[in-house]
């Protein structure tokens, strides 16, 4: 490999170190075949990069097959790493069953339209993933004998409990209206869920669940992402006050990616089949105003200001009220060895970093 940065951030390269070292049996990916969905999405690129890493840094010879629904855009988030020979991209409507000639090992299904930008929009296609998604890989799994299969799910699972039950576990559950717009996200997760729970049964399929709270990375979309955590780093890199729509007092769990990447790795491999695990950083539990303080201090000679308005009526972004005061533990993942390294003012310090590399090299690549 070049001696230059790994996918030319020093950022992404360090958290492959950082994943690389939590000591999983990483050997157990030797020489296998991996499918992953939505290869280019915020999280799955993370996971897209280890494999990579792997490969180039531990010459794991993997064969690893991206779905996307973009070559350009994995084009442009993989670079040369496209064109290697244990890479290729998969072009595929999830909404159908899989005709695959080669062998596979494993399966992680992390497409999804996770933005409650696409809620009012483009609910159907939040919902195909999720349900029908789900449903085909795991009939692909099935007929593969994969040794593990991998769900994104989500926090969106549990549902409206009651505020003040503190700590969500992975067996409590609330009430969730399958007509309200948000059911095309958390309802069809729950279905995504049970399918899981049912080809495990049935079919002896080793399917395992990572219910995601709420987790940030480098390759979050600042420009576009509508959730708290994109736009408030889009207001720091363009030096600009943040705005809250809301009164800031929703609290979240703010997980770091290169935790929740161990995490799916961890699941992936000693998980128990047929059961879910809360990928959450419960120690790091801010609200949406501590969080924008702490990120206006990125920042500081620029004396930026945390700023709370309505949000406009017109806008398509349909917020998840539920949950506010309650915090998705992460006991039944520790159990499995997991550790949360990274608080939120690291993290979203890594954050600003990568931003700042990406701005130089475009900097750099307009002088030449």
């Amino acid at each position: 490999m070049e001696n230059r940065a790994f996918l030319n951030s020093r950022v992404i390269e360090e958290d492959m170190q950082d994943i690389y070292a939590r000591g999983l049996d990483w050997q157990r990916l030797r020489g296998k075949t991996l499918l992953l969905t939505g290869a280019t999405g915020m999280l799955a690129s993370y996971v897209a990069f280890f494999l990579i890493y792997l490969n180039e840094k531990h010459a794991m010879n993997m064969r690893l097959l991206f779905h996307v629904r973009s070559e350009e855009k994995a084009r442009l988030r993989f670079g040369e790493y496209t064109d290697k020979p244990y890479t290729s991209l998969v072009c595929h409507n999830l909404c159908e069953p899989w005709r695959v000639d080669e062998r596979i090992d494993f399966i992680i299904h992390a497409a999804s339209l996770a933005s409650p930008a696409y809620y009012k929009t483009m609910p159907v296609e939040v919902a195909e993933p999720n349900v029908l998604g789900v449903y085909y890989l795991l009939q692909l799994a099935r007929k593969q004998g994969v040794e593990s299969f991998l769900f994104f799910s989500s926090g969106d699972v549990y549902g409206k409990i009651a505020d003040g039950a503190g700590e969500i576990h992975e067996d409590d559950f609330g009430a969730a209206d399958p007509l309200d717009l948000l059911s095309c996200y958390g309802g069809s997760k729950r279905m995504g869920e049970t399918w899981c729970r049912l080809f495990f049964v049935e079919h002896g399929v080793r399917a395992k669940i990572a219910r995601i709270a709420h987790t940030y990375a480098p390759t979050m979309d600042v420009e576009t992402d509508p959730r708290v955590f994109s736009s408030f780093m889009k207001c720091v890199k363009d030096g600009t006050d943040i705005v809250m729509h809301s009164d800031g007092s929703a609290r979240r769990p703010f997980c770091y990616i290169a935790d929740a990447v161990a995490a799916f790795f961890l699941i992936l491999f000693e998980g128990e089949a047929g059961e879910a695990y809360n990928v959450s950083n419960d120690r790091t539990f801010l609200s949406i105003r501590e969080l924008a303080k702490k990120l206006v201090k990125l920042r500081p000679e620029l004396g930026l200001k945390v700023i709370a308005k309505e949000r406009p009526k017109e806008a398509v972004y349909l917020e998840n009220n539920f949950n506010k005061a309650n915090r998705p533990s992460a006991d039944k993942l520790r159990t499995l060895g997991w550790q949360c390294r990274f608080d939120a003012a690291t993290g979203f310090a890594r954050v600003w970093r990568y931003l700042r590399e990406k701005e130089r090299q475009g900097q750099s690549e307009s002088c030449r």
